[in-house]
């Protein structure tokens, strides 16, 4: 099974504790997901993040609708939580999700160990759409995150 790893940071203007809240509530996703995507959280609100927490979504791949289920598998709070699929497009998905405060703000990263199915058609996927399309999700997350927090 060929893994990849996806890497980003992004330093945050904010207080520690309001750059935490927002990014382990699921529901906020859905304003730094790109609307190509038709990204949906399905769990109701309010979700109770904490270690064995599940969260169910639904998004779109090319038009077709795609259900994805995670597990949280870690869960510092105001350092880092981890999140793994349990059911959905990957054959493995660990999002680790970490806050590091510095002096006039935090610095948030972003580390991504995937895996896609179908062997060499999934490399070949991976190849030709997959990183690409994840590149720009991440992009559009880094700006959309930008723009939210400059407006608090």
């Amino acid at each position: 099974m060929a893994e990849y790893l996806l890497q980003r940071q992004q330093f945050i203007r904010a207080p520690l504790d309001d750059v935490f809240d927002f990014f382990s509530n699921a529901h906020n996703l859905e304003q730094i997901t790109p609307g190509w995507l038709r990204f949906r959280v399905l769990t109701e609100a309010p979700i109770e993040m904490k270690l064995g927490a599940r969260i169910r979504y639904r998004l779109h791949i090319a038009g077709v609708p795609v259900g994805w289920d995670t597990c949280i598998t870690r869960w510092e709070p105001g350092q880092s939580f981890v999140d793994r699929q349990e059911r959905g497009p990957y054959r493995l998905w660990i999002h680790t999700h970490s806050f590091e405060p510095m002096a006039d703000g935090v610095l948030m990263g972003d580390s991504v160990r995937y895996a896609l199915p179908f062997g060499p058609l999934g490399r070949f996927a991976h190849l030709l759409w997959v990183r690409g399309a994840l590149a720009r999700i991440f992009d559009y997350r880094f700006e959309r995150i930008t723009q939210l927090f400059a407006a608090r």
